[in-house]
């Protein structure tokens, strides 16, 4: 059984997560069950779902089959629209821990700020109480921008842990990354390939650092993620795939080519809106 490949950052609240783990959205039950027992016995050691990508179950018995062991895996999942609210989180960790087959969650995030909604203040002080019981490892944002992190943490006087953005080379978020430095909050990148819309791995730019140093398109893409400092999750369910993006740690790139690949930032303007979209 192949031991843990990627190195691990220490949270705020003292867990370790691994740098880089396996991603599960769009796969359904069956197809994560599969890859995420794959990814395991390859040495991946963190496992990334959410309510909403309907595949806990899955990610669950993916876990279960590996073979590792439990205290061996970091969970992270996510939780609705629907579940902001202080009760409404501690029913939506229920929900989550037995579909994943789990006692505690690693990382319990909120999915979306849904400001519209108006709530994500109380769904912010449920993970608070959960982490004070032991229930929970990690309190973890997702896609909430600076302004909704200085709401939350006025209302409880409890920093994140994580803030997962999207974020990639064409859209590199250097303001909000340093604001997540600043405040010592660890960035993790959702999406951190460019994603379906993007032809990234196809640029000029990366194509030729991968060629120089002799590795694919993507793990030059993911190194340029590690030398940033971020933490990130691909997806894929192909074995070769899940292993050559397990593959970034035994090469670096030089401060000339991470400002080369930052270079290729166009912006925000195909960034998915927090304040408008959300569930």
């Amino acid at each position: 059984m192949s031991l843990s490949l990627a190195p691990t950052v220490t949270l705020r609240h003292g867990a370790e997560m691994p740098r880089l783990g396996l991603g599960t959205w769009p796969m359904d039950d069956a197809e994560a069950e599969q890859a995420v027992a794959t990814a395991i016995r390859s040495g991946y050691r963190m496992v990334d779902t959410a309510f909403n990508y309907g595949n806990e179950v899955g990610v669950g018995r993916g876990i279960a089959a590996s073979g590792v062991p439990r205290d061996e895996i970091f969970i992270t999942t996510k939780l609705n629209r629907e579940d902001h609210g202080i009760d409404e989180v501690r029913r939506a960790f229920e929900r989550s821990a037995t579909k994943l087959g789990v006692d505690t969650i690693d990382l319990f995030m909120i999915h979306w700020p849904n400001p519209d909604h108006g709530r994500y203040v109380e769904a912010y002080q449920g993970l608070v109480q959960l982490l004070g019981e032991g229930l929970i490892g990690a309190i973890g944002l997702s896609n909430f921008k600076p302004a909704h992190i200085d709401r939350v943490v006025a209302a409880t006087d409890v920093l994140p842990d994580v803030d997962q953005i999207e974020l990639d080379p064409t859209q590199a978020r250097a303001d909000v990354r340093a604001y997540l430095t600043q405040h010592e909050i660890v960035c993790e990148a959702w999406s951190p390939l460019g994603g379906q819309r993007s032809d990234l791995r196809n640029h000029p730019t990366i194509a030729r650092i991968a060629a120089e140093h002799g590795k694919t398109p993507a793990q030059v893409i993911l190194r340029w993620h590690m030398e940033i400092g971020n933490v990130t999750m691909p997806k894929s369910s192909d074995p070769q795939r899940q292993r050559e993006n397990l593959e970034v740690f035994g090469f670096t790139l030089t401060d000339a080519e991470v400002h080369e690949i930052e270079a290729l930032d166009e912006g925000d303007a195909n960034l998915t809106d927090s304040d408008v979209f959300g569930h």
